[in-house]
């Protein structure tokens, strides 16, 4: 799918941004990605809440193979292909896959921010430790 296929695809849902990842396309609204565009298919973000709506579809996990093993992203799944028919429905789980990708989004956050300022904290006095040791031995 090219660029132009993805902005005429999300026409109904309204602006999206599309930007170059791996294989194919990240897709973006208001600044959250919410769909991939890659050589195996369109996926939708998908949590709890959505996920019953794509098996009830017969829709799969987002799936790669490595050398060693086949690795399941449950997070993203394939778009139901009868929806490429119908614009309206599609905006209907874009927004939905939208709101699953906010929703991840807010669970992850906190998580991320408190490690990151564990981590700034914590370099600075092992950095100094270390140079007031050299100090001594020398």
């Amino acid at each position: 799918m090219d660029r132009e296929f993805l902005t005429d695809l999300f026409a109904d849902f309204g602006p999206v941004t599309i930007r170059k990842m791996f294989s194919g396309y990240g897709i973006s609204a208001d600044g959250i990605n919410f769909a991939l565009s890659l050589r195996a298919g369109l996926f939708f973000r998908a949590d709890e809440v959505t996920i019953p709506d794509f098996e009830a579809e017969g829709s799969k996990p987002f799936q790669y193979s490595t050398r060693a093993k086949t690795v399941v992203v449950n997070s993203y799944w394939e778009l139901p292909a009868r929806l490429f028919d119908d614009s309206a429905e599609l905006a209907q789980w874009a927004r939905a896959a939208l709101a699953a990708a906010q929703r991840a989004k807010v669970k992850t956050r906190p998580k991320k921010a408190a490690a990151k300022k564990a981590t700034r904290k914590a370099a600075p006095k092992k950095r100094l430790a270390t140079k007031a040791a050299k100090r001594k031995v020398r």
